[in-house]
């Protein structure tokens, strides 16, 4: 069996970088993506991160951070969408940072900081308004995508949210599960080709 994991959520991943290009429209704007073999969905916008695009929250201005980006394309919407935003885009694959790096400069985004690291290490002490991530469900979710979930709450402001999406019959009740034992309510925001987006949002002091 091939270790999904190992090819996009890596720090080395072993595979060839074969890179290819995906032209859509997301929420209005037309985009272009470079992609590469070791990176998440490298053929296309999956489900879970067009749904999650077309319905996140985002404020008009302040901090916004993508978690476990990939080659981008939920950050760069939003730095597309709110020019005044300053949206960070992280992740651990050194092949997705370039191509996030790459494809913000191809987009023309300028408003995004992107950087190398395992889950919140990147950002130091930096505090969002909204943490938004199509999390990597193959790495694990005690391991890799709970800590994303509850470290979360740390990195958010007062009256910040987390949003993320996941396939409802692959997490959807878990993550939920945590999402609320974390902030206290686990949110719907949207439902859509057999995935979910969950909002928790932080209660102001």
């Amino acid at each position: 069996m091939v270790d999904v994991s190992e090819h996009y959520f890596s720090v080395s991943p072993s595979s060839t970088e074969n890179r290819g290009l995906i032209k859509c429209n997301l929420r209005g704007f037309p985009f272009e993506f470079l992609t590469s073999s070791g990176v998440f969905s490298h053929r296309r916008i999956d489900n879970g991160t067009r749904l999650l695009v077309e319905e996140m929250e985002l404020p008009d201005a302040g901090r916004v951070l993508d978690i476990g980006c990939g080659y981008g394309a939920l950050g760069i919407a939003a730095a597309r969408l709110k020019l005044k935003l300053e949206v960070w885009m992280t992740d651990i694959n050194p092949r997705a940072v370039r191509l996030a790096e790459e494809n913000a400069t191809r987009n023309g985004v300028h408003n995004v900081i992107v950087k190398q690291g395992n889950l919140y290490s990147p950002v130091g002490d930096t505090m969002f308004a909204t943490v938004v991530t199509n999390p990597p469900i193959s790495a694990g979710i005690t391991k890799v995508v709970e800590p994303m979930i509850t470290h979360a709450y740390r990195y958010l402001d007062p009256g910040g949210a987390l949003q993320l999406v996941v396939q409802s019959n692959k997490g959807g009740r878990i993550l939920a599960e945590i999402i609320e034992e974390t902030f206290g309510e686990a949110q719907v925001l949207a439902r859509g080709s057999g995935y979910r987006v969950l909002k928790g949002k932080k209660k102001l002091r």
